[in-house]
């Protein structure tokens, strides 16, 4: 009986004593500490990571245009590798649409005819034939260019030729299809849309782009820095 006492006289003690004091603080090795001990540092309260909330909004609508962080708006050397790839992409296209353009005009086809006359295996006419060449020239000007110009101009283009494949297959047996669409043509904006986009997003959308890209170092100027002084300090040893 008194033992029992005895620990319930212990419990209303330990419930009601004042709440340890956390120890001082001991550095642990990983912070040069070289002293053997057997206590960590203990927590210390701190400010939430992160924007503050009244800057959490604009983050947030940030995060939603730029899913992958692709922006459109940073500079590639015109020289770098990248380069070359979206110089191919515009170049190869816009002279296969100039081709099929310059044909459609030389069979003097009517301008909005929707009467059947093909170039290439693709229904055609004067019009579709003009916006071909338009559109042909300004991928060669991208190609000219190059850059994150004819990147841009890539994604730009592929997705107006797949919109313009969807709206087209759409018109296709109404009395708006003045560019004499046919399920070949819709086909071909398809193709060619998800090429220009391949060729434009190359090396540059992605959440797992190298380090070394240009692209990832324009997003992540801070961490791109430190690795830059981690390889110079590695390079000086």
């Amino acid at each position: 009986m008194a033992a029992h006492t005895f620990h319930r006289a212990r419990e209303r003690q330990a419930r009601h004593a004042p709440p340890a004091r956390p120890e001082s603080y001991v550095p642990h090795a990983a912070y040069g500490c070289t002293e053997p001990h057997e206590h960590y540092a203990p927590y210390v309260p701190h400010e939430p990571y992160g924007p503050p909330p009244e800057r959490q909004g604009p983050r947030l609508v940030e995060r939603v245009l730029h899913p992958v962080n692709a922006r459109l708006d940073e500079h590639l050397p015109t020289d770098h590798k990248l380069s070359q790839v979206y110089r191919v992409g515009a170049g190869l296209t816009g002279l296969l649409l100039i081709v099929f353009g310059v044909l459609g005009l030389v069979h003097r086809i009517g301008f909005f005819d929707t009467g059947g006359d093909t170039v290439l295996a693709l229904n055609t006419n004067g019009a579709l034939s003009v916006l071909s060449i338009c559109i042909g020239l300004l991928l060669v000007a991208g190609m000219v260019v190059g850059g994150t110009f004819a990147s841009t101009l890539n994604i730009v283009l592929g997705l107006l030729f797949i919109a313009s494949g969807f709206v087209n297959l759409a018109l296709l047996d109404t009395g708006l299809n003045f560019l004499a669409f046919r399920i070949q043509n819709v086909l071909f904006s398809f193709v060619v849309g998800v090429m220009l986009m391949w060729f434009g997003m190359y090396g540059r959308v992605g959440s797992a782009l190298p380090h070394d890209n240009p692209y990832w170092r324009a997003r992540h100027p801070d961490q791109a820095a430190r690795e830059e002084r981690a390889r110079g300090r590695a390079a000086a040893r």
